[in-house]
């Protein structure tokens, strides 16, 4: 068996180039029966996101399956063959494993240790599983794939620190209150990254999202994203006092919260603490507000620092990662040993031991009665004979097993040795 994967992803070509090569989740099992029909490869999944699009194929023969994926992606996504070729990478045996088991892990992202891949991942493998493509050799090294994913989020800290804006302003306020169960969220702007971070806030237990912005359309479709209570722009701040966590990203030119609006709100709050997030360039809120005792303020600078530690702690788990990644490389490329390679290491033991049994019986008459000193001499000396013809073949069946995509060793021993024939 040959494993190979061929693709493009983040690093290798431009948005403008994945977007043309991506497969829309409603034309994937279409797509699949296309692959395995036109191409003749065994088994096949197809991965495709916004950052890479992959296909991972076996095949039992010499087959160039890198030959075959890249005329299917040209011909499939109706682009130039040459245009498309200096953008992909191909890998197989070993590497196409260690390749696996990366993507799996999150050491392949655009961001280290973010949890969506493998959730994508396995949504291409079900596809795959579901349209017949992917019921071989692909389902055990999937499912391993999936295992070392685990091992490595068990094992390793890669995906606990927030490594973007929004998600790291979450952080910060579940340091500043432990729970945000219940929190009270105001969102002052209607932003993309307003709107990321609130979904982080939502997902980590925050209670009502309150939402105002200049302008009301916008205001009222994030209120409804959110099932939150709309607020009339020029009145925000009377509600600071229930505020717990206020998130300011408006266009506003000038400053739309100072020191004085959150002393008042403070007071009204007893003094209980208040989290307030300025992700907005210009900036939407006084810097004088850190002076004041129970208010944690902190700007998009700020946030961009606790992002870049983050990444850097990422890139420290990520080694850890690796390693684990390369143990479990070393597990599966075992267990592809026993399968590939056994088979026909039993096959060939068992016609070796039959070829000898039948000359020594051949012999027989002509030797004449043996004494037991004589059958164990003979016994001994065709073993030896046999277990010496047959030490090359079975070292060369590891070997070839073991880079899995070197040259059909397997096949070539069944061959001249002419195994599973009557003569």
């Amino acid at each position: 068996m040959k494993f190979a994967i061929t693709g493009l992803n983040h690093t290798t070509a431009p948005v403008e180039i994945r977007e043309r090569l991506a497969f829309p989740e409603t034309v994937l099992a279409h797509a699949l029966d296309e692959l395995r029909r036109e191409t003749g490869l065994a088994e096949a999944v197809i991965l495709s996101t916004c950052n890479r699009v992959e296909v991972a194929a076996t095949t039992p023969d010499e087959r160039d399956a890198r030959d075959a994926v890249e005329g299917f992606l040209a011909a499939s996504r109706g682009v130039d063959r040459e245009w498309l070729r200096p953008h992909l990478y191909h890998h197989e045996g070993r590497a196409a494993v260690r390749h696996l088991f990366r993507v799996a892990a999150s050491l392949d992202s655009m961001v280290v240790g973010e949890p969506q891949i493998l959730g994508q991942l396995k949504a291409a493998y079900v596809a795959a599983r579901e349209s017949g493509a992917a019921a071989g050799p692909l389902e055990g090294l999937f499912s391993h794939a999936f295992r070392v994913a685990k091992r490595v989020r068990t094992e390793t800290e890669i995906g606990q620190s927030a490594v973007s804006v929004s998600y790291a302003a979450v952080e910060l306020a579940r340091q500043i209150f432990g729970s945000l169960s219940g929190r009270k969220v105001i969102l002052v702007g209607a932003g993309k990254m307003s709107e990321l971070a609130a979904r982080h806030l939502k997902r980590s237990g925050c209670g009502q999202i309150l939402v105002t912005n200049r302008t009301l359309a916008r205001a009222e479709e994030m209120a409804a994203l959110f099932e939150g209570r709309l607020i009339e722009y020029t009145r925000f701040a009377e509600v600071l006092p229930e505020i717990d966590i206020l998130l300011a990203s408006s266009a506003a030119p000038h400053y739309i919260l100072n020191k004085d609006d959150v002393r008042r709100a403070l007071a009204a709050r007893r003094n209980r603490p208040m989290f307030l997030i300025d992700i907005a360039v210009p900036r939407n809120i006084e810097p004088a507000v850190n002076e004041l005792d129970n208010v944690f303020l902190y700007d998009m600078d700020d946030l961009q620092k606790v992002v870049e530690s983050n990444r850097l702690g990422r890139v420290e788990e990520a080694a850890e990662a690796e390693v684990i990644v390369e143990e479990e490389v070393d597990r599966m490329m075992a267990r592809l040993v026993a399968r590939d390679a056994g088979p026909v290491i039993v096959e060939l033991q068992q016609q070796l031991e039959a070829l000898r049994q039948g000359e020594i019986e051949r012999l027989r008459g002509k030797l004449g009665p043996l004494t037991p000193q004589q059958e164990e001499a003979l016994e001994t000396l065709t073993r030896g004979l046999v277990n010496k013809i047959a030490h090359g073949p079975i070292s060369e069946l590891r070997r070839g097993a073991q880079q899995l995509n070197g040259p059909p060793v397997a096949d070539f021993i069944r061959r001249i040795f002419r195994l599973g024939k009557s003569s």
